[in-house]
C-alpha cells in the first residue's frame, strides 16, 4: 500500500500542540480543596469513570490521525506480473454487411451474434482473442488480446449502419475477412490458431477469393471454422421507411465447407442461437498451448477501511461523552 498525497501527513504535527494544550488545560481545570489532613480520603474508591476520563481525548486524536490517512489517499500499488496460462489464439471474423440486419434472428442477426460471441468469450477466459469485421471490405476492430472486457466493448460498438451509410463498402468480402484475420495470427507462437468466420451470404466483393485465403491460412497452420447464419428459405428484412420485406437466404455452404475442410476446421449452419453450442465443444477439444501473459495491476483506492474505523471511533467518542461521562452543569 502507498499514499497518493503523503504531504498530508504533515498535518499530524498539529497533534503535538493539541496534546500539550489538553494536558495544560486539564491541570488548570482540576478542582482543589484545602484540608488539614487527607488521610481519611486515601482509601476512597475510584469509580470507573475516572479511568475513562481521558479516553474521549485519545479517541479524538486517533480520529484526526485517521482523517489525515484518508486525505493522503491510500492506494494499492501499480504492478506488472508475468503469468503462464494455457489457451489458443482465436480471431472472430464477423460479417457486418446490411444483410445482417435480417430479422430471422432476434432482434436481428448482427445483434444476436453479439450475444453469442459474449457467451463464447466468457467460456474461453485464457484465450487470446481478436475481432475482424467485414462487409465489402475488412478491417480489424480489435487485435489479439487477453482483455476480453475491452474486446466485448469494441464489439458492442459495431453495427451494420456503417455499410448502410457508406462508411465502408457494402457487400460480402469473405476472402478479405479471412485474410485480415490471418495477418493477425500469422506471427502467433501458439500451437493452435483458429479463425471463426460468421457470415450470412455469398462472397461477392473484395480482392482475395476465399479459396486463396484458405490456402494461405493452411500454410500458417490456421484452422478456419465457418458458420452460415440464417434460416432456410426466406427471412424478414427491415425497410428504411418502416415495415419488412421477405428476402431469400443465400449462403454458399459448399464454399464455406470446402475452406473449413482444407484448413482442418469445420462448417456449421446456424438457424438459431443455441445451434452454435456445437462449435464451442469442438474448439474446447483442440490442443492448447502455454503462453506468457503480462498483466497490469491498476491502483485502487483503499480509504474505505480507514473511513469505517474513523466512523466507529467518532461514534464511540460521542457515546462516551454524552452517556458514560456526561457532566451535569
Amino acid at each position: 500500500m502507498e499514499f497518493k498525497n503523503p504531504l498530508f501527513f504533515l498535518l499530524l504535527l498539529a497533534l503535538v500542540p493539541y496534546v500539550v494544550w489538553y494536558v495544560l488545560r486539564y491541570k488548570q481545570s482540576l478542582p482543589s480543596l484545602k484540608v488539614p489532613d487527607t488521610t481519611k480520603y486515601a482509601k476512597t474508591p475510584k469509580t470507573f469513570r475516572l479511568y475513562l476520563m481521558h479516553i474521549p481525548f485519545l479517541l479524538r486524536v486517533v480520529l484526526m490521525a485517521l482523517v489525515v490517512c484518508i486525505l493522503a489517499r491510500p492506494q494499492s500499488k501499480h504492478s506488472w506480473s508475468n503469468t503462464d496460462t494455457e489457451g489458443i489464439d482465436i480471431m472472430l471474423a464477423v460479417d457486418v454487411s446490411t444483410s445482417m440486419l435480417a430479422q430471422d434472428f432476434k432482434p436481428n442477426r448482427v445483434e444476436a451474434l453479439k450475444e453469442i460471441a459474449e457467451r463464447f468469450i466468457e467460456k474461453r477466459p485464457n484465450d487470446n482473442m481478436g475481432l475482424v469485421m467485414f462487409a465489402g471490405e475488412a478491417y480489424t476492430q480489435c487485435p489479439l488480446t487477453i482483455d476480453h472486457v475491452m474486446l466485448m466493448n469494441l464489439y458492442n460498438n459495431v453495427d451494420c449502419n456503417m455499410a448502410a451509410r457508406g462508411i465502408i463498402d457494402d457487400g460480402t468480402a469473405i476472402g478479405d475477412g479471412i485474410m485480415n484475420a490471418i495477418l493477425r495470427l500469422k506471427e502467433s507462437q501458439a500451437k493452435s490458431k483458429v479463425i471463426i468466420l460468421l457470415t450470412d451470404g455469398v462472397n461477392n466483393a473484395g480482392n482475395i477469393s476465399p479459396q486463396t485465403a484458405a490456402e494461405i491460412a493452411k500454410k500458417y497452420g490456421i484452422r478456419i471454422y465457418t458458420i452460415g447464419i440464417g434460416r432456410n428459405g426466406m427471412a424478414p428484412y427491415p425497410l428504411p421507411t418502416g415495415g419488412t420485406v421477405m428476402l431469400p437466404v443465400e449462403i454458399d455452404e459448399q464454399m464455406m465447407a470446402k475452406i473449413s475442410k482444407e484448413t482442418g476446421g469445420q462448417y456449421f449452419r446456424a438457424q438459431k442461437n443455441d445451434e452454435l453450442d456445437a462449435i464451442y465443444q469442438d474448439i474446447d477439444q483442440m490442443e492448447r498451448t502455454k503462453f506468457s501473459v503480462k498483466q497490469y495491476s491498476r491502483r485502487s483506492e483503499l480509504f474505505m477501511p480507514f473511513a469505517l474505523v474513523a466512523l466507529a471511533v467518532l461514534l464511540l467518542e460521542i457515546l462516551l461523552r454524552t452517556v458514560v461521562l456526561k457532566r451535569l452543569p
